[in-house]
């Protein structure tokens, strides 16, 4: 049977603006990007992102430290964030992606976030997002 599986990022998203510029500015080199917006045009808008991830977790999921990782690595940068967030007009969020096993056996993780996760996604307007999947059953 398949494990449960989890990951958290914080990402940047928003229309018209080059990930390459948000690394510049922050210091800070992401996991991955989304360049697609950079230069769409005005009339068809295509949303770019800049994520910053943990690894794809499957033993002892603790979404709590999962979380407070990436704060970790990006508060030190938080006036930064603010800036590029008022600058480049990008919605900031912390996703966790979870993938929960179908077997009954497996147990389900605790979902959550510390304080100081909290009062940092507060203090930049961010928005949390939970994301479940269910892992398919295997064929019999």
């Amino acid at each position: 049977m398949a494990s449960n599986k989890a990951r958290a990022h914080f990402t940047l998203s928003g229309y018209h603006f080059d990930p390459d510029d948000i690394t510049r500015l922050l210091g800070i080199e992401p996991t991955s990007v989304d360049a697609s917006g950079a230069h769409s045009p005005l009339d068809k808008p295509v949303i770019s992102s800049w994520e910053l991830s943990t690894e794809t977790m499957t033993d002892n999921i603790d979404v709590y430290k999962m979380t407070d990782v990436i704060i970790k690595k990006i508060e030190p940068a938080k006036e930064k964030i603010l800036q590029v967030i008022k600058s480049h007009n990008l919605s900031p969020r912390i996703s966790v992606v979870l993938v929960l096993s179908a077997d009954k056996g497996e147990t389900c993780p605790d979902v959550g976030f510390g304080a100081r996760t909290i009062r940092f996604l507060a203090d930049i307007g961010a928005f949390i997002n939970v994301d479940y999947q269910l892992s398919e059953r295997p064929k019999l």
